[in-house]
């Protein structure tokens, strides 16, 4: 039996139209979780340097969870946490609002954020855990990082009058950022990709639309092959980005 390829078909129509939602949707949730990621990263980062150990502590049990458990069953996790506990726990908690405070509560809706927590539960834990997954990777990076800038610049920060945050606030993260921008620009090329998985849980990105083209219009291997291109398009700007960050900046520095 010969395959007819039809790729025609992909570029117009509902295959098209299916193919750029799941597009914006990728890059959606690909921006919001680097984003919390990366806050949420420099935060760990900074738990773990400082000198309390119960933070230290933490911050390593979160680093070393999260880096050693497979993002897919993370996923899951999230997404069934998502889906039964913490809606029922926010429904709990507005309906104590409601019964206290009737007047205000009564124009929101009790039960709105609940419900569109529910609406939203797929692309809610699709960002919570690629957050969580990849702050893990970016705490490491950058403390590899702070660890490149000499220890008497935190020390001069200390003698000048800052505090140990405002020494790294205004000595030590600016410089450990500059550094650590390729691999953090890697990670972030690794999070487009990984949120690819998001999918197994129902979120409308790229593979789920090119899955669904292949369920109803029975292209395959024209769907998978657009989607393979977008992402590697994706990648080789990430990259490119890379390479000029390297070239321009890096080279710079050395001298």
């Amino acid at each position: 039996m010969q395959y007819t390829f039809h790729w025609d078909k992909m570029f117009s129509g509902e295959p098209a139209l299916w193919m750029w939602e799941g597009f914006v949707t990728t890059l959606q949730i690909s921006t919001i979780a680097l984003i919390c990621a990366m806050i949420l990263g420099i935060i760990i980062c900074i738990m773990r340097m400082v000198p309390f150990k119960p933070l230290q502590w933490l911050s390593l049990a979160y680093t070393e969870f999260f880096r050693n458990t497979p993002l897919l069953v993370q996923i899951f996790f999230w997404y069934n946490a998502s889906h039964f506990v913490i809606p029922s726990a926010i429904n709990e908690w507005m309906n104590d609002l409601y019964y206290w405070f009737p007047g205000p509560f009564s124009l929101l809706g009790h039960t709105f954020v609940g419900e569109w927590i529910l609406f939203n539960v797929e692309l809610i834990s699709g960002v919570i855990a690629l957050t969580v997954y990849s702050s893990a990777f970016i705490a490491e990076e950058i403390r590899a990082g702070i660890f490149s800038i000499p220890k008497n610049q935190l020390e001069a920060s200390r003698a000048v009058g800052l505090s140990f945050l405002q020494g790294y606030r205004y000595v030590i993260l600016p410089q450990a950022l500059r550094i650590v921008i390729p691999p953090l620009i890697s990670q972030a090329l690794n999070l487009i990709k990984n949120s690819s998985l998001c999918m197994v849980i129902g979120v409308t990105d790229l593979m789920y639309m090119a899955s669904q083209i292949e369920s109803y219009h029975a292209i395959p291997f024209e769907a998978f092959s657009v989607a393979l291109l977008i992402y590697l398009i994706i990648s080789l700007v990430v990259s490119f980005c890379i390479t000029m960050y390297n070239k321009h900046f890096m080279i710079q520095v050395m001298y």
